[in-house]
């Protein structure tokens, strides 16, 4: 459904994706596929603790194994500090702070001698006991995990050794004023665990030192200039020095967005001399790179009778993992996003434990914090006998309404997304009857993401056919080519099929900041079309030359342009223009404001077995403003598969640990994905409220579709079994000791 609908002749269309074809075929070159001659293989040795002093390592066996071309430890890394930890993250020094953080690594002639080379490295390490679990690092006798790790308030930090790393505070109004205007006051705890973004594709890095002195770099990622400047870092190295070759990528979620293998890769290649290749296997990337956060969050609300949610008081802990550096920040602004409140104070932080360094994930904080509100939100409705729609309809955020971080929304679409909930088939029609051993239930969940902005670059290049070549410095996951290239052709006047999008390496393009947080069709389409303008403007120029009359002359419509009654089509001004001698190129970079927050809103119908508390998900649908869907399926898609991925980690996906800190379900045999048996058909409804912060009316659309499933998925199972589920995910075990002790 649409608001203030707007013609267009692209944007908005169904065209055919520009990567389709190669993508289909098998053609298209990703991370694994990359190979050079002579190129030699890298493996990781990884702790198998999860807190330990490193007393020594010993590589001088493996230094002199058949085959074996370059060791590396910590050694050979520049100290960056203790700020972001990036030379820790990369490689260990002098400890360990997670079981599977790299601690050397090897380069060989083939992987299996890498392989074998890795059991010839002697480590001795000093075991301490694992902290795994925010509560317990909170806790004032926890032992520290980093000794030189502060708390940081409000830009001071504390005095003591602390696993906390970061105290962020979010207040507006008078809380206790407001508790105290309310009927009723409701607080509870929730739980979620540590997840993984899950993408297909492993982690992989080809790296080069070139005799030169420059270094370069192919993987797969979701920001090539990221990983440059990571690898400066890391290495200490000047970023002029570092060309970094995108690759397409399987997937990536926020995953992909930092360094892991890049800068091992490069000193292995710089020490043997040779292209090194690495890539992990699946539990490698379980246990060694960045998962969401799991979380502890205490949830209290004050409403009236009349269901007006009067105060809300909030606290957040969120893992950080090994390192500091969880999304608690991103979590503290979504929180309370969907419920316009005037008094509130959250308090969220940042928290070390014996766990991978955390890292984003979709909407990263956003799941983890408004699972929490909203499951209250669910139990406030039900004591109050109030339509859960209705609550949401009452409370919902507008513009005028103040942000966590105190800044007033503009034009936001979220009581049309409740209303057009209202208005499903999916509300309207009856949950329908279980049975003696299945009992049903319906839930609702709300989400919000505030959406990016950031730096951006394009450029268009006019071919004397008419076709323009589009150079585009974001990383394409989610069919971000076809919508920035719509909006170019868009602003041209001319077809999709006119445009060739393409992704260059770090030296071929201005800097581009990553593929996340729901920014690139808004800011890299925005850089499209600066691009067009400026491409335009000069076609204008050359015409204005070639027929010898002011630019002011030259009228331009629906790419073609005209003057004195005389009018060419885009494709004869490109070879007119051609002929000429003339050179069309636009180029932009920008870094626009008013990104537009988002909202969603999802119903799930649940049918939980209660023998063997199996939840069967029987229909499902997400709702979601868009603000201009540039390209429908992709906005489709993005929301099909973040309740996919919502889903599971409402019912089965989570990170286990023994008592040593070792991840103990590190495959997808064991870590448990959803496929598609296990998931109906999903239906989608698209809202669109323009956003006035973008010529499109474009809103990110690929973080909020994760953020409802899991307050919708466990209110629905709630529901069915007549007990709150407060602890995700909400498995089989789990649900039948709830269903056991409603029972006692």
């Amino acid at each position: 459904m649409a608001v203030d609908e707007k013609t267009y002749k692209v944007v908005g269309t169904q065209p055919v994706r520009h990567d389709g074809v190669d993508k289909v075929t098998g053609r298209a070159k990703y991370g694994v596929d990359a190979s050079m001659p002579g190129m030699v293989w890298g493996k990781v040795l990884r702790s198998p603790h999860a807190r330990a002093r490193i007393k020594s390592i010993d590589t001088s066996r493996a230094e002199t194994a058949d085959g074996i071309l370059a060791v590396t430890t910590g050694e050979d890394y520049p100290d960056t500090g203790p700020g972001d930890y990036m030379d820790e993250r990369a490689i260990a020094r002098n400890r360990v702070t997670y079981a599977g953080q790299a601690v050397a690594a090897v380069a060989a002639i083939s992987a299996h001698e890498a392989e074998e080379a890795l059991r010839l490295i002697n480590v001795e390490y000093e075991t301490l006991p694992p902290i795994l679990d925010v509560q317990s690092a909170m806790a004032k006798d926890a032992p520290i995990i980093l000794d030189e790790l502060r708390t940081e308030t409000s830009g001071s930090f504390g005095n003591s050794p602390t696993n906390i790393a970061k105290h962020i505070i979010h207040e507006e109004g008078d809380v206790e004023a407001g508790m105290a205007a309310a009927d009723h006051v409701f607080e509870r705890s929730y739980t979620t665990s540590m997840v993984h973004q899950g993408y297909i594709e492993p982690h992989n890095a080809l790296a080069y030192w070139n005799p030169d002195g420059s270094l370069v770099v192919e993987s797969s990622s979701q920001g090539h200039f990221g990983i440059r400047d990571d690898l400066s870092k890391v290495l200490d190295y000047p970023k002029s020095k570092i060309r970094v070759i995108p690759a397409e990528i399987g997937g990536g979620f926020g995953g992909k967005t930092t360094v892991y293998l890049e800068p091992l890769a490069a000193v292995l290649s710089r020490k043997s001399g040779r292209p090194v290749k690495m890539t992990m296997n699946r539990t490698e990337v379980l246990i060694g790179t960045g998962p969401a956060s799991g979380a502890h969050t205490t949830i209290c609300l004050g409403v009236t009778n009349a269901g007006e949610i009067t105060a809300a008081k909030i606290e957040l802990a969120f893992e950080a993992g090994g390192y500091p550096g969880s999304a608690v920040g991103a979590g503290c602004l979504c929180a309370i996003g969907p419920y316009g409140i005037k008094n509130f104070r959250i308090d969220g932080y940042d928290v070390i434990v014996n766990k991978p360094k955390s890292h984003a994930y979709r909407a990263p904080g956003a799941p983890q914090a408004e699972f929490g509100v909203d499951c209250l939100v669910d139990e406030i409705c039900e004591a109050l006998n109030m339509d859960p729609l209705e609550f949401r309809h009452l409370n919902a955020t507008k513009q005028g309404d103040v942000r966590a971080d105190g800044t007033k929304y503009h034009t936001i679409g979220n009581i049309e997304t409740v209303e057009a909930a209202m208005a499903t088939d999916h509300w309207k029609t009856s949950l329908g009857e279980g049975s003696a051993t299945k009992r049903r239930g319906r839930g609702v969940g709300s989400g919000y993401w505030m959406n990016g902005g950031g730096k951006s670059s394009a450029v268009a290049r006019l071919n004397e056919d008419g076709t323009v070549t589009l150079l585009e410095g974001s990383m394409d996951i989610g069919g971000t080519r076809t919508s920035t290239a719509m909006q170019l052709a868009e602003t041209l006047g001319i077809a999709i099929d006119q445009v060739n999008p393409i992704v260059p390496d770090t030296d071929g393009i201005a800097f581009t900041g990553v593929t996340g947080g729901s920014r690139v069709t808004f800011a890299t389409g925005w850089a499209a079309i600066e691009a067009a303008k400026d491409l335009q403007a000069q076609m204008v120029s050359g015409l204005s030359d070639y027929w010898d009359v002011s630019s002011d002359a030259i009228a331009v419509d629906q790419g073609a342009f005209s003057q004195n009654g005389t009018t060419i089509t885009f494709q004869e001004a490109a070879a007119v223009l051609h002929d000429d001698g003339q050179e069309i190129v636009g180029k932009s970079t920008v870094e626009p404001s008013g990104a537009g927050n988002t909202f969603a809103l999802h119903i799930a119908d649940v049918e939980v077995d209660l023998e063997t508390g199996k939840v069967d998900i029987l229909r499902y649908t997400a709702l979601q403003d868009a603000g201009t869907a540039i390209y429908p399926p992709y906005v489709e898609g993005q929301m099909e598969g973040g309740v996919a991925q919502g889903v599971g980690w409402a019912l089965h996906e989570e990170y286990v640990y023994d008592e040593d800190g070792r991840m103990r379900n590190s495959s997808f045999l064991d870590y448990r994905m959803l496929t598609s048996l296990d998931i109906p058909m999903i239906e989608t409804v698209i809202v669109e409220v323009p956003n006035p912060g973008h010529p499109y009316g474009v809103r990110g659309v690929g973080e909020v579709p994760l953020v409802p499933p899991l307050a919708a998925v466990a209110n629905a199972i709630s529901q069915a079994i007549g007990v709150r589920i407060r602890d995700l995910p909400a498995s089989p075990h789990k649900v039948r000791a709830a269903i056991a002790s409603s029972t006692q």
